[in-house]
This record gives structure tokens, C-alpha cells and sequence, in this order.
């Protein structure tokens, strides 16, 4: 069960082991770590059991889209059937959701399409497909803090992959699809009503207003290519 996606702000909670993996990795019964994918890095923080405190590196995604909890060092493991708690280590976590959703505005305020994105604890880009590199950096800027400074709502929904399939001008990205296979399709919505600004299938971890980004910074403007600038932001 992805606990993450059900609350993006669910710190820790109780669960079991159900997997040991070849390569070290502990699976849950039901995980608040976000896997990595779609740009965002794995989470990490601690698993507790038995007076033990085991230290989480990162987590990737496993057989079935499951979580796979990576230890940062070697150590015993909690045998499968164990009950742990797990905890988030919350501030990278809460840092990766601000940067995400500034992402998702970015891809609003510069509105071509994108070739490739990273997702960081503070920092982040996204590639576009841009011959030219923009003539006002300041304006970008002013127009992502303005979007944060709104306070919009960020709600997510599901589509079926048959009616994303009529409606391609939702899939901002070039280079990533969407996963298919499931039969439905998370969609992230900023603003509501009139007010929405963005919606686009995607899978990771975000804040529920903009207004808890924060304020932005533009970074550099890189040539990526004959046709490709990467632009970088940063949360203040």
C-alpha cells in the first residue's frame, strides 16, 4: 500500500515486513517512502524495531511497483514478519514536494515542451525544447512567484488511460510517458475552477498549496543542445 500517495504529509507509521531482497533492500506492508521515479529522488529516514534504529539511504521501486527500502550501511536486517515503524526524514521530504510543484509551475510560466526534469532537495530544472534561450530572465521569475504567491490548491485525480490517450496535450513530457498497465492514470491539478493554472499525469509527492513553495530563484539558463536550454530554479 503507498501510504505516500494517500498523504503526502504522513511522517511515520506502523508496518510489517513482507520481502528481503537479493540486493539487501527491506519491503513494507505499506510504505510512506516515496520510490524514485518521474524525476524525484527515493526517500530516506530510519526503521525502528526492537530497540533497533536502522538508517534508510534511499528508496527505489521494486517488482510490482513496490517500495524498496535501501539501508545507507550494512547491518542486520528485520526479518520478514517483523513490525517496524517507519519515519520520513521529513525535512528533505517536505523540500523535495516545494521543488516538485515549482517544477510543475515552471512548465506553466515557460509553456513548451519538456525534454527532461530533476526533482531535488531545494534545487531542480527542466529541460525544454527551446532553440532560443529566453530574453528576460527577471520576468520568469516574477511570474513563478507570482503563481506561488496565489496560494493555489493542489489536488490530484485519476484518468483512464483511454481518455489521456484523447487528450495528449495533458503530457507535458517528451522524453517520460506515463506508466501504463494500471488501466488509470494519477493527474496533478494546480488551481481550481478558473483559477486552475496546470494538470498533467504525475506520480510524485507535492505540497497542497503553492503558497508553501515558498520564494523561488532563477539559477542558470544551460545550452543543452542545439535545440535544448535547461533551466534551474532554486527555493530561496
Amino acid at each position: 500500500m503507498d501510504l505516500y500517495r494517500e498523504d503526502a504529509y504522513l511522517r511515520d507509521a506502523p508496518a510489517e515486513v513482507v520481502a528481503l531482497t537479493d540486493e539487501g533492500g527491506i519491503v513494507l506492508s505499506r510504505s510512506v517512502f516515496y520510490p524514485t521515479g518521474g524525476g524525484q529522488p527515493g526517500d530516506s529516514g530510519w526503521l525502528e524495531w526492537g530497540g533497533q534504529r536502522l538508517p534508510i539511504a534511499t528508496t527505489l521501486k521494486g517488482e510490482a511497483g513496490a517500495s524498496v527500502l535501501v539501508p545507507s550501511e550494512p547491518a542486520s536486517l528485520p526479518p520478514v514478519g517483523t513490525q517496524v515503524m517507519q519515519e520520513l526524514d521529513w525535512e528533505r521530504r517536505h523540500k523535495l514536494m516545494r521543488m516538485h510543484t515549482a517544477l510543475h509551475l515552471l512548465s506553466v510560466v515557460v509553456p513548451l515542451p519538456v525534454t527532461g526534469g530533476q526533482v531535488g532537495a531545494g534545487t531542480g530544472r527542466l529541460d525544454f525544447l527551446m532553440p532560443e534561450p529566453p530574453q528576460d530572465r527577471e520576468a520568469i521569475e516574477q511570474a513563478l512567484n507570482r503563481l506561488v504567491d496565489r496560494d493555489l490548491e493542489v489536488s490530484d485525480g485519476w484518468i483512464s488511460e483511454a481518455e489521456l490517450d484523447a487528450r495528449p496535450d495533458l503530457v507535458k513530457t517528451m522524453s517520460v510517458q506515463p506508466p501504463r498497465g494500471a488501466g488509470e492514470i494519477r493527474l496533478v491539478r494546480i488551481g481550481t475552477g478558473s483559477e486552475q493554472v496546470d494538470l498533467q499525469p504525475c506520480g510524485g509527492t507535492h505540497v497542497a498549496r503553492t503558497g508553501e513553495i515558498g520564494a523561488l530563484k532563477l539559477g542558470k539558463i544551460e545550452n543543452k543542445g542545439k535545440q535544448n536550454r535547461r533551466v534551474n530554479i532554486a527555493l530561496v
